[in-house]
């Protein structure tokens, strides 16, 4: 039994019938459909290279593995000296997020990320990576501290989103995210985020607002889960494959929109395979992302930020 067509083939071939009948119209003289015939051409061309819905979940999979590296995995192997610092210095000490200072290649650096755990035990402490406001609260202090001591900021993203119980939005888990992205839009220091697994919703953009965005080659970065977004168009959850083909989390996509600034390409398989050569990589991308903008004037550095983030999702005819 012959499999059925893809729907990327199905557009394909959609789009050569279009292209082969506008070949072969009789045009008055003078009239050119030139322009349509290179769009038609170059939209094939991009949907012949572009990822399978098999590709895009296997990205999501692999930014979701258990045995990926998380931050503590990266702090060991490309960070040195590092002094963890607890505490929002107001209501507690959030687990999920991992905030302090270290040494990276030379220079003091202020460094936060999310935190998941091994095994059932810790994964309950980090509460799955995902963060109440005193996590944010954390990091805001922490970024303040390298503001005021002229020290870059580094972000590891990975977290499938805020925490949504009622005890984080009790204690104001929407705004303590804003204020943490503004607070990461007035640093007067270079700041470089990388999304290491799951960059999931208002839970990763908080630390997120960087001056370069990086993501890891199998890392997925999504305003929604493929199972949140399948639940709301579909009422089926199990639609999440589905879903991540439509609104497309992985890397490449995630360049191709503008959202990120470059990928970090990984050991063949995935990161979980070798973590002494996914953080080789990793710190490699940092120091190239950090270099050019490390000695920019700092009130340019900021309004190059803000422009850069204002002018995501605007399209000009």
């Amino acid at each position: 039994m012959a499999a059925e067509p893809k729907q990327s083939e199905i557009e394909q071939l959609r789009l050569r019938e279009r292209l082969a009948k506008l070949r072969n119209l009789p045009l008055i003289g003078g009239v050119s459909v030139g322009g349509e015939l290179a769009r038609l051409e170059r939209q094939i061309e991009r949907i012949a290279t572009e990822p399978s819905a098999d590709e895009v979940w296997h990205s999501v999979e692999l930014a979701r593995h258990q045995d990926r590296p998380y931050t503590l995995d990266y702090v060991e192997r490309i960070f040195d000296d590092f002094v963890e610092l607890h505490g929002d210095r107001s209501f507690a000490d959030d687990p999920a997020i991992v905030a302090g200072l270290a040494r990276f290649r030379g220079r003091t650096i202020a460094l936060v990320g999310h935190q998941k755990g091994r095994d059932i035990r810790e994964r309950t402490h980090r509460n799955f990576g995902m963060p109440y406001p005193e996590g944010y609260r954390k990091a805001m202090r922490v970024m303040e501290l390298a503001d005021r001591h002229g020290f870059p900021v580094f972000t590891l993203v990975d977290t499938p989103g805020a925490y949504p119980g009622v005890a984080a939005e009790q204690h104001g888990q929407g705004g303590w995210i804003a204020r943490c992205q503004l607070a990461m839009v007035r640093l007067t220091v270079p700041s470089i985020c990388c999304v290491i697994g799951e960059g999931g919703s208002g839970g990763a953009v908080a630390i997120a607002v960087a001056d370069r965005v990086l993501m890891q080659e199998n890392a997925i970065y999504s305003v929604i889960s493929p199972e949140g977004c399948a639940a709301i168009l579909w009422r089926d959850a199990s639609e999440a494959k589905k879903a991540a083909a439509a609104f497309k989390p992985d890397a490449r996509h995630c360049l191709d929109l503008g959202v990120i600034d470059g990928i970090v390409a990984e050991p063949e398989g995935g990161a979980q395979l070798d973590f002494d050569a996914a953080a080789a990589l990793l710190g490699d991308g940092l120091a190239a992302a950090l270099d050019p903008i490390a000695d920019l004037d700092a009130d340019e550095r900021r309004r190059a930020r803000r422009a850069r983030f204002r002018a995501m999702g605007v399209f000009a005819s």
